[in-house]
């Protein structure tokens, strides 16, 4: 594979992301964690055929069972934040500070040893943190006390995906197979924590179950193995920015679907914390 192919195979991940929320709106009434359940039964069990064919199945047996545990935690966590702020919360509006995590990632990389954070790190985050304040502060049409919750599970959601990534280093290299068992690892927690704490829903309307199924073959899904493949074999730092335009790609789509109405302050939101990470990003350079 070349490089280019390869490149161009991880930003269809980006590309994926960017629907995510999309398809989380058109999932409702289905629970977050039995969403989480469902879609990632589902992109296990693709990871598990891509494994298969790939032959990457022994790759898995020589895995560490802290690798399986923390990458489990990492986007179990993570997806069932997102999948609960999304319920509770404007899906643009709290989609777009959950993609506060590629400008933590950035500014949480700065405390690490042998870095340092440079003014553009400073500069790229108070114009981030600027545009999610825009949108709690009220700066938002659909601003109410009432999604506060939402917006408190999404910047959860950023940290916990920031901080996953980060840490993630210490592991060294992990196998894209690998992905296939935190999936599969993760829906069964979700199941189990689903019949413990929600009561089951499913999906009302065609539309609905297609939804659910969308999200379970890419963003919950394929996503993970493209993006593995780009960011080993391609180039890494293209994949990188290209990243950041998830969030104002998110915005769009909802805005063309006709589930947020297009306003002055969402999109100067969308700008900003798109642009802090670019800024950011661009200090390392």
């Amino acid at each position: 594979m070349t490089r280019q192919r390869a490149t161009a195979i991880g930003f269809i991940a980006v590309l994926l992301w960017s629907f995510l929320a999309l398809f989380t709106v058109g999932s409702a009434p289905v629970p977050p964690l039995q969403l989480n359940a469902i879609c990632f039964g589902i992109g296990g069990s693709l990871g598990l055929i891509w494994t298969h064919f790939s032959g990457g199945l022994d790759q898995l047996r020589k895995i560490r069972w802290t690798v399986y545990a923390f990458g489990t935690l990492g986007i179990f966590g993570y997806h069932a934040l997102y999948f609960s702020a999304l319920r509770l919360a404007p899906a643009a509006e709290a989609g777009l500070i959950a993609y506060l995590w590629p400008l933590l990632i950035v500014l949480f990389s700065g405390l690490l040893p042998g870095e340092r954070l440079r003014r553009g790190h400073l500069l790229g985050g108070v114009l981030g943190f600027a545009g999610a304040a825009l949108i709690i502060l009220g700066g938002g049409a659909n601003f109410s006390p009432e999604n506060l919750p939402g917006f408190a599970l999404a910047i959860a959601c950023a940290l916990t995906w920031s901080s996953y990534s980060i840490l993630s280093r210490r592991l060294g290299s992990v196998p894209t197979a690998s992905f296939a068992v935190f999936c599969l690892a993760s829906a069964l927690l979700s199941f189990g924590l689903h019949l413990s704490l929600e009561t089951t829903q499913w999906p009302t309307t065609q539309l609905g179950w297609l939804s659910v199924l969308a999200l379970g073959l890419g963003p919950v899904g394929a996503a993970f193995y493209v993006w593995d493949i780009g960011v080993k074999q391609g180039d890494i730092q293209l994949l990188g920015t290209s990243s950041y335009a998830a969030p104002l790609l998110s915005t769009v789509v909802l805005i063309l679907a006709g589930v947020t109405e297009p306003s002055w302050s969402l999109g100067a939101a969308a700008l900003l914390i798109t642009g802090g990470a670019v800024i950011a990003a661009r200090a390392n350079t």
